[in-house]
């Protein structure tokens, strides 16, 4: 988008936040860099540049605004809906990546040499992986700064810094203070120590009831519960583990962090971010569905919803197939027995959670003959773990979606409702479609619509690339917990 100047400039014009992470305007008189919704008056357009990311505005020279704050903007939604290398590239960053890895470990992930990554990301973005991943630093340390008490020290190398003296310039450059002074000007706060609380960004509108009445009624117990507001679970790591609570407010959402190794912050977010599907752009998405009258009725009445995800695409991959053909309650009552006798424990002194969820190699051992499920998906289960712990089966931000798919389908037991599913919640797949899904058939007949697969596909096809979202507004006219914010 920010090649097209005269939108651009339409958008500052109007401080029009929707427009927040699409594009960033850097002003040449002050040499600073600003969101489009950044409160000053606008400058003059012969003074403007648009930049398509922080870190391709900090390369040319420009710092960051203190009055927006463009570094606390949404992502870009373009990289949850697409699914080309420099989205995925983009996800894996946003995961840590480059921080544990370096380039050549992203490369590797992404399947390319690093110089044609390098290549792909300054064409579009302006700015290499290292740059890109240096921008993100700069923001986990600002956050780091400003609402924990940790020493600077701890900060630098939290954040994901080599050296302080790494840590220091990079801060000054970026946001024109010093480290001490950023904290200086970041009010007082009475934190728990080891908890991090922030708020994490959306567009509107968002309607949180079918996310976290998703999220709460499918919730394992012992790895995630509902409590005082909050949907709170637990949280593998590459570093550690952690346990986040997170809140539904007007204009954004309350998070609260505790981790065991604070280098886990940016990694923590992003995966926070992913689970309530938080840089979608709902005007695109709600301007679509609305176009379709059958629709637009659900989309007036409750306008923004998300489509609830994952934390880790193998947990729910193994959920998926426990809760085939079985209702919400047996598949929370089976997920529970393998957390109970695979997940790892943990501690919780605000709640009741107990374990992580556990990972493929752990259950790679798991009793085939202990499961109190019929043999075939016994059957189904041992294969997927066994795939994804061997590595051949590979569901992460990296993935290709359609390949994904692909594997997905060459094991036994896998459906065309058990691979979208999985396309929808854990690859983020924003055009997945269920249409043998019991509850869009019930709701596809009540609102008029084709009700047998074939038909109602044919039917979606003007839906899309949003398709996985009007499975939400059609599960929506369901009377089921699911629907529903816990009280």
């Amino acid at each position: 988008m920010h090649t097209d100047t005269e939108r651009c400039l339409r958008a500052v014009r109007s401080k029009d936040a929707r427009f927040d992470g699409w594009f960033f305007t850097a002003v040449l008189t002050t040499g600073i860099y600003c969101r489009p919704s950044c409160p000053v008056v606008p400058p003059k357009p012969e003074n403007m540049r648009f930049h398509p990311s922080a870190a391709a505005c900090q390369q040319a020279g420009f710092r960051a605004c203190k009055r927006c704050r463009p570094d606390t903007s949404p992502g870009s939604p373009e990289w949850n809906q697409r699914a080309d290398l420099v989205a995925r590239a983009m996800r894996l960053i946003a995961d840590g990546v480059v921080d544990r890895e370096g380039v050549p470990g992203l490369a590797d992930r992404l399947g390319y040499s690093a110089r044609q990554v390098e290549r792909q990301l300054r064409a579009e973005l302006g700015a290499g992986p290292l740059a890109l991943a240096r921008s993100q630093r700069a923001q986990t340390a600002r956050l780091l700064i400003e609402t924990t008490t940790l020493p600077m020290a701890e900060v630098a190398f939290a954040a994901g810094f080599a050296s302080i003296r790494t840590f220091n310039d990079t801060v000054r450059e970026v946001f024109a203070l010093s480290p001490s002074a950023l904290r200086a000007r970041a009010p007082r706060s009475t934190a728990t120590p080891g908890a991090i609380s922030l708020r994490l960004p959306f567009r509107a509108p968002l309607t949180p009831d079918n996310l976290f009445g998703h999220l709460a009624a499918t919730a394992v117990p012992g790895v995630e519960e509902w409590q005082a507001g909050a949907y709170r679970r637990t949280l593998r790591l590459p570093y550690g583990h952690g346990i986040a609570a997170l809140s539904p407010a007007p204009d954004h959402i309350a998070c609260r962090l505790t981790l065991t190794d604070q280098r886990d912050l940016t990694v923590a977010i992003s995966r926070c971010r992913r689970l309530l599907d938080l840089d979608a752009d709902p005007v695109a998405v709600d301007g679509q569905l609305r176009a379709d009258p059958a629709l637009a009725p659900l989309v007036d009445k409750a306008p923004g919803r998300r489509v609830p995800r994952t934390v880790d695409e193998a947990e729910f991959a193994v959920r998926a197939v426990l809760g085939q053909q079985v209702s919400t309650a047996a598949a929370r009552t089976h997920a529970a027995r393998l957390v109970t006798a695979y997940g790892e424990p943990v501690e919780d002194t605000e709640g009741g959670l107990s374990h992580l969820f556990p990972d493929p190699e752990a259950l790679a051992a798991l009793d085939p003959e202990a499961l109190a499920l019929p043999r075939s998906r016994r059957r189904t289960l041992t294969t997927l773990v066994a795939a994804l712990a061997s590595g051949s089966l590979r569901l992460g931000a990296e993935s290709d979606w359609d390949e994904a798919r692909a594997r997905l389908g060459e094991l036994p037991g896998f459906g065309p409702w058990t691979v979208e599913v999985i396309a929808m919640r854990a690859l983020g797949d924003p055009d997945a479609f269920l249409p043998g899904d019991l509850g869009i058939r019930r709701a596809a007949r009540e609102l008029g619509l084709p009700s047998t697969p074939a038909a109602l596909t044919a039917r979606a096809a003007v839906w899309r690339p949003w398709r996985a979202y009007a499975v939400q507004y059609l599960w929506a006219t369901d009377d089921h917990p699911i629907n529903e914010l816990p009280a």
